[in-house]
């Protein structure tokens, strides 16, 4: 190998053949591609006919429909294939990053959460739990004073009621005030 360097000339030269051969390869393959696409076009999707009964047009539709149904089953597929292709590149860079041993740790935010709200994401949305703080307080039970007691006998206002109604009531009243 010789330690020459090429003229500036001779540099344009070879670019140029280069690009005129890139040019005609770039045409080539567009033809191919147009070539495949009418091939292909003649294949899966003949020249449509017109039928003139009825009966020849339901039967029409209902190809049409099968091969429509195919179609999704295919394109169904496919994307079947493209999400469990994305889950494994996912899984194998998790993997190549923890063969390497560095992690880089990301960058952790302050959020506001209620304990409600933390128990559901911890447990799920299945689970439904509320918190309910007088839930876990001692319960204590109120004193009742006997003056009370004998205030709520005396002033007891139905006994009364129930005593003076009827004929059996008013009698008494009478009798008392006499």
């Amino acid at each position: 190998m010789s330690d020459k360097k090429m003229s500036s000339s001779r540099k344009h030269h070879l670019k140029s053949l280069m690009l005129s051969i890139a040019k005609g390869l770039l045409e080539e393959e567009v033809k191919d591609q147009e070539e495949e696409r009418r091939m292909y076009m003649a294949e899966n999707c003949p020249s449509l006919s017109l039928p003139r009964t009825m009966q020849e047009l339901q039967e029409l539709c209902r190809e049409i429909h099968h091969k429509i149904e195919v179609t999704d089953e295919e394109r169904y597929d496919l994307e079947m294939k493209v999400t469990k292709c994305n889950k494994e590149i996912d899984d194998l860079s998790i993997k190549v990053q923890d063969l390497k041993g560095k992690f880089k740790k990301p960058v952790l935010r302050k959020v506001r959460m209620s304990a409600d709200a933390m128990l559901k994401a911890l447990l799920g949305s299945k689970h439904t739990v509320n918190m309910d703080l007088r839930a876990n307080l001692k319960q204590v039970k109120k004193e009742v004073k006997e003056e009370e007691k004998e205030l709520r006998d005396v002033g007891d206002w139905r006994k009364n009621i129930e005593d003076k109604s009827g004929m059996d009531g008013r009698k008494k009243m009478f009798e008392a005030e006499a």
